[in-house]
């Protein structure tokens, strides 16, 4: 527990990041000198237009993408002087990811599903077993291990893809468009599953285009043509 007068540093830090693509003669800054840090336990949305960054700053975050220039730092590491091995594992121990189209294997159970995470860690086969079962149980699926993706509803699939992302205890949560395939109601049950998540000190990034769904954040980044055009803070909603 941090001690009152104590430094926290942050789980991320931009420090003028740039993320720059050259198209011919010309050059596109996605990302044009971004700033910010983002402390553990926060509850965070990234959002703005198509072609604004938002999905750059997501894969760089998710070291699926490095940084033309400047410093990007995850847990105090600086991620541009690792190499592809230590970006591998960094996304395997560090982020769970969140994806807008499932991302599950179509020919594994979601028990499968789940446990694929945990492979490449050595832990072994009946460790595995009990971990994701454990996963599943919290997000209402415990009588689904068995179930393949397409016997599973838009919901239940995303709840499988959120078991999988938390199964190793990540520092980060990060979820792109976590609702974009799902009708109303599953995208409020599942932004429910995600509230909780925060609420028991999961750090959470969402990117979205959906102001609703940012409502359920508490620290809202805009961008802009590859800048910060604003970070708030905000009161939840809970609708």
């Amino acid at each position: 527990m941090t001690q009152p007068g104590e430094q926290v540093s942050p789980v991320i830090q931009f420090q003028n990041v740039f993320r720059t693509y050259e198209m011919g003669d010309q050059v596109l800054n996605a990302l044009d000198g971004v700033d910010v840090d983002i402390q553990r336990n926060e509850y965070l949305a990234i959002v703005g237009a198509s072609g604004s960054g938002k999905s750059t700053m997501m894969n760089i975050i998710g070291c699926l993408d490095r940084a033309t220039r400047g410093e990007y730092l995850l847990n105090g590491t600086n991620v541009g002087a690792m190499s592809e091995a230590e970006l591998a594992r960094a996304r395997n121990r560090d982020i769970g990811f969140i994806f807008q189209s499932f991302n599950l294997l179509s020919r594994a159970s979601a028990l499968k599903n789940v446990m694929q995470p945990l492979v490449y860690r050595g832990i072994p086969l009946a460790e595995r077993k009990r971990i994701a079962s454990e996963a599943l149980e919290r997000v209402g699926l415990g009588d689904r291990l068995n179930s393949l993706p397409n016997q599973l509803s838009g919901g239940q699939r995303q709840r499988v893809a959120i078991s999988r992302a938390l199964v190793g205890h990540p520092a980060i949560l990060l979820a792109d468009e976590p609702t974009g395939n799902l009708d109303s109601k599953t995208s409020q049950e599942i932004m429910a599953l995600i509230d909780q998540l925060h609420d028991e000190g999961q750090t959470i990034i969402i990117v979205t285009h959906e102001p609703d769904i940012a409502s359920h954040c508490e620290r809202v980044i805009q961008l802009s043509d590859g800048r910060i055009e604003s970070d708030r803070r905000q009161q939840r909603s809970f609708s």
